[in-house]
């Protein structure tokens, strides 16, 4: 099992990053590798959201799908993702955004093992390269919201 974390300071609020990474079925809009992302289920347990989402990544004539079970809290602005099916023994995510005075403090937990072992050694040496252009392609999603935002002003 491999575990990956990472805390960023952005120049965006809080609630705007909670947004962007909570709005999954825009995923496939903005971010690489995600070729399509549909919501199977969405019910509303305890002031959460609670999803069972289905996404296809691919990379070249590779393609592989697997299912999570998302919650999504706004009130606390975490969000937490296990898959439920698929190509991995393990595939947890955990989101965490903390307001500051300029802006907020993203921290991601990204927890991970392939249930093929050659996979598991071959694509994670790749995997935390591929985290940082995922976190790259949130942070540019947050600008085009918030500069639209502006504009609209």
């Amino acid at each position: 099992m491999t575990t990956h974390a990472e805390t960023r300071i952005v120049p965006y609020t809080a609630d705007l990053m909670f947004q962007v990474v909570s709005d999954v079925e825009q995923y496939p809009k903005f971010l690489p590798w995600v070729v399509a992302l549909r919501v199977l289920s969405r019910e509303h347990v305890k002031n959460r959201d609670v999803l069972s989402a289905e996404m296809a990544v691919g990379y070249g004539a590779l393609r592989e799908k697997y299912t999570s079970r998302v919650i999504l809290d706004p009130s606390a602005r975490t969000i937490d993702v296990a898959q439920t099916s698929g190509p991995f023994k393990q595939l947890e995510n955990h989101w965490r955004f903390t307001p500051l005075a300029q802006g907020c403090e993203v921290q991601f937990t990204l927890i991970y093992e392939f249930r093929n072992r050659v996979l598991n050694a071959v694509a994670g040496a790749a995997f935390g390269k591929v985290y940082v252009r995922m976190a790259d392609a949130f942070e540019a999603r947050a600008k085009q919201l918030s500069d639209q935002a502006v504009q609209q002003a």
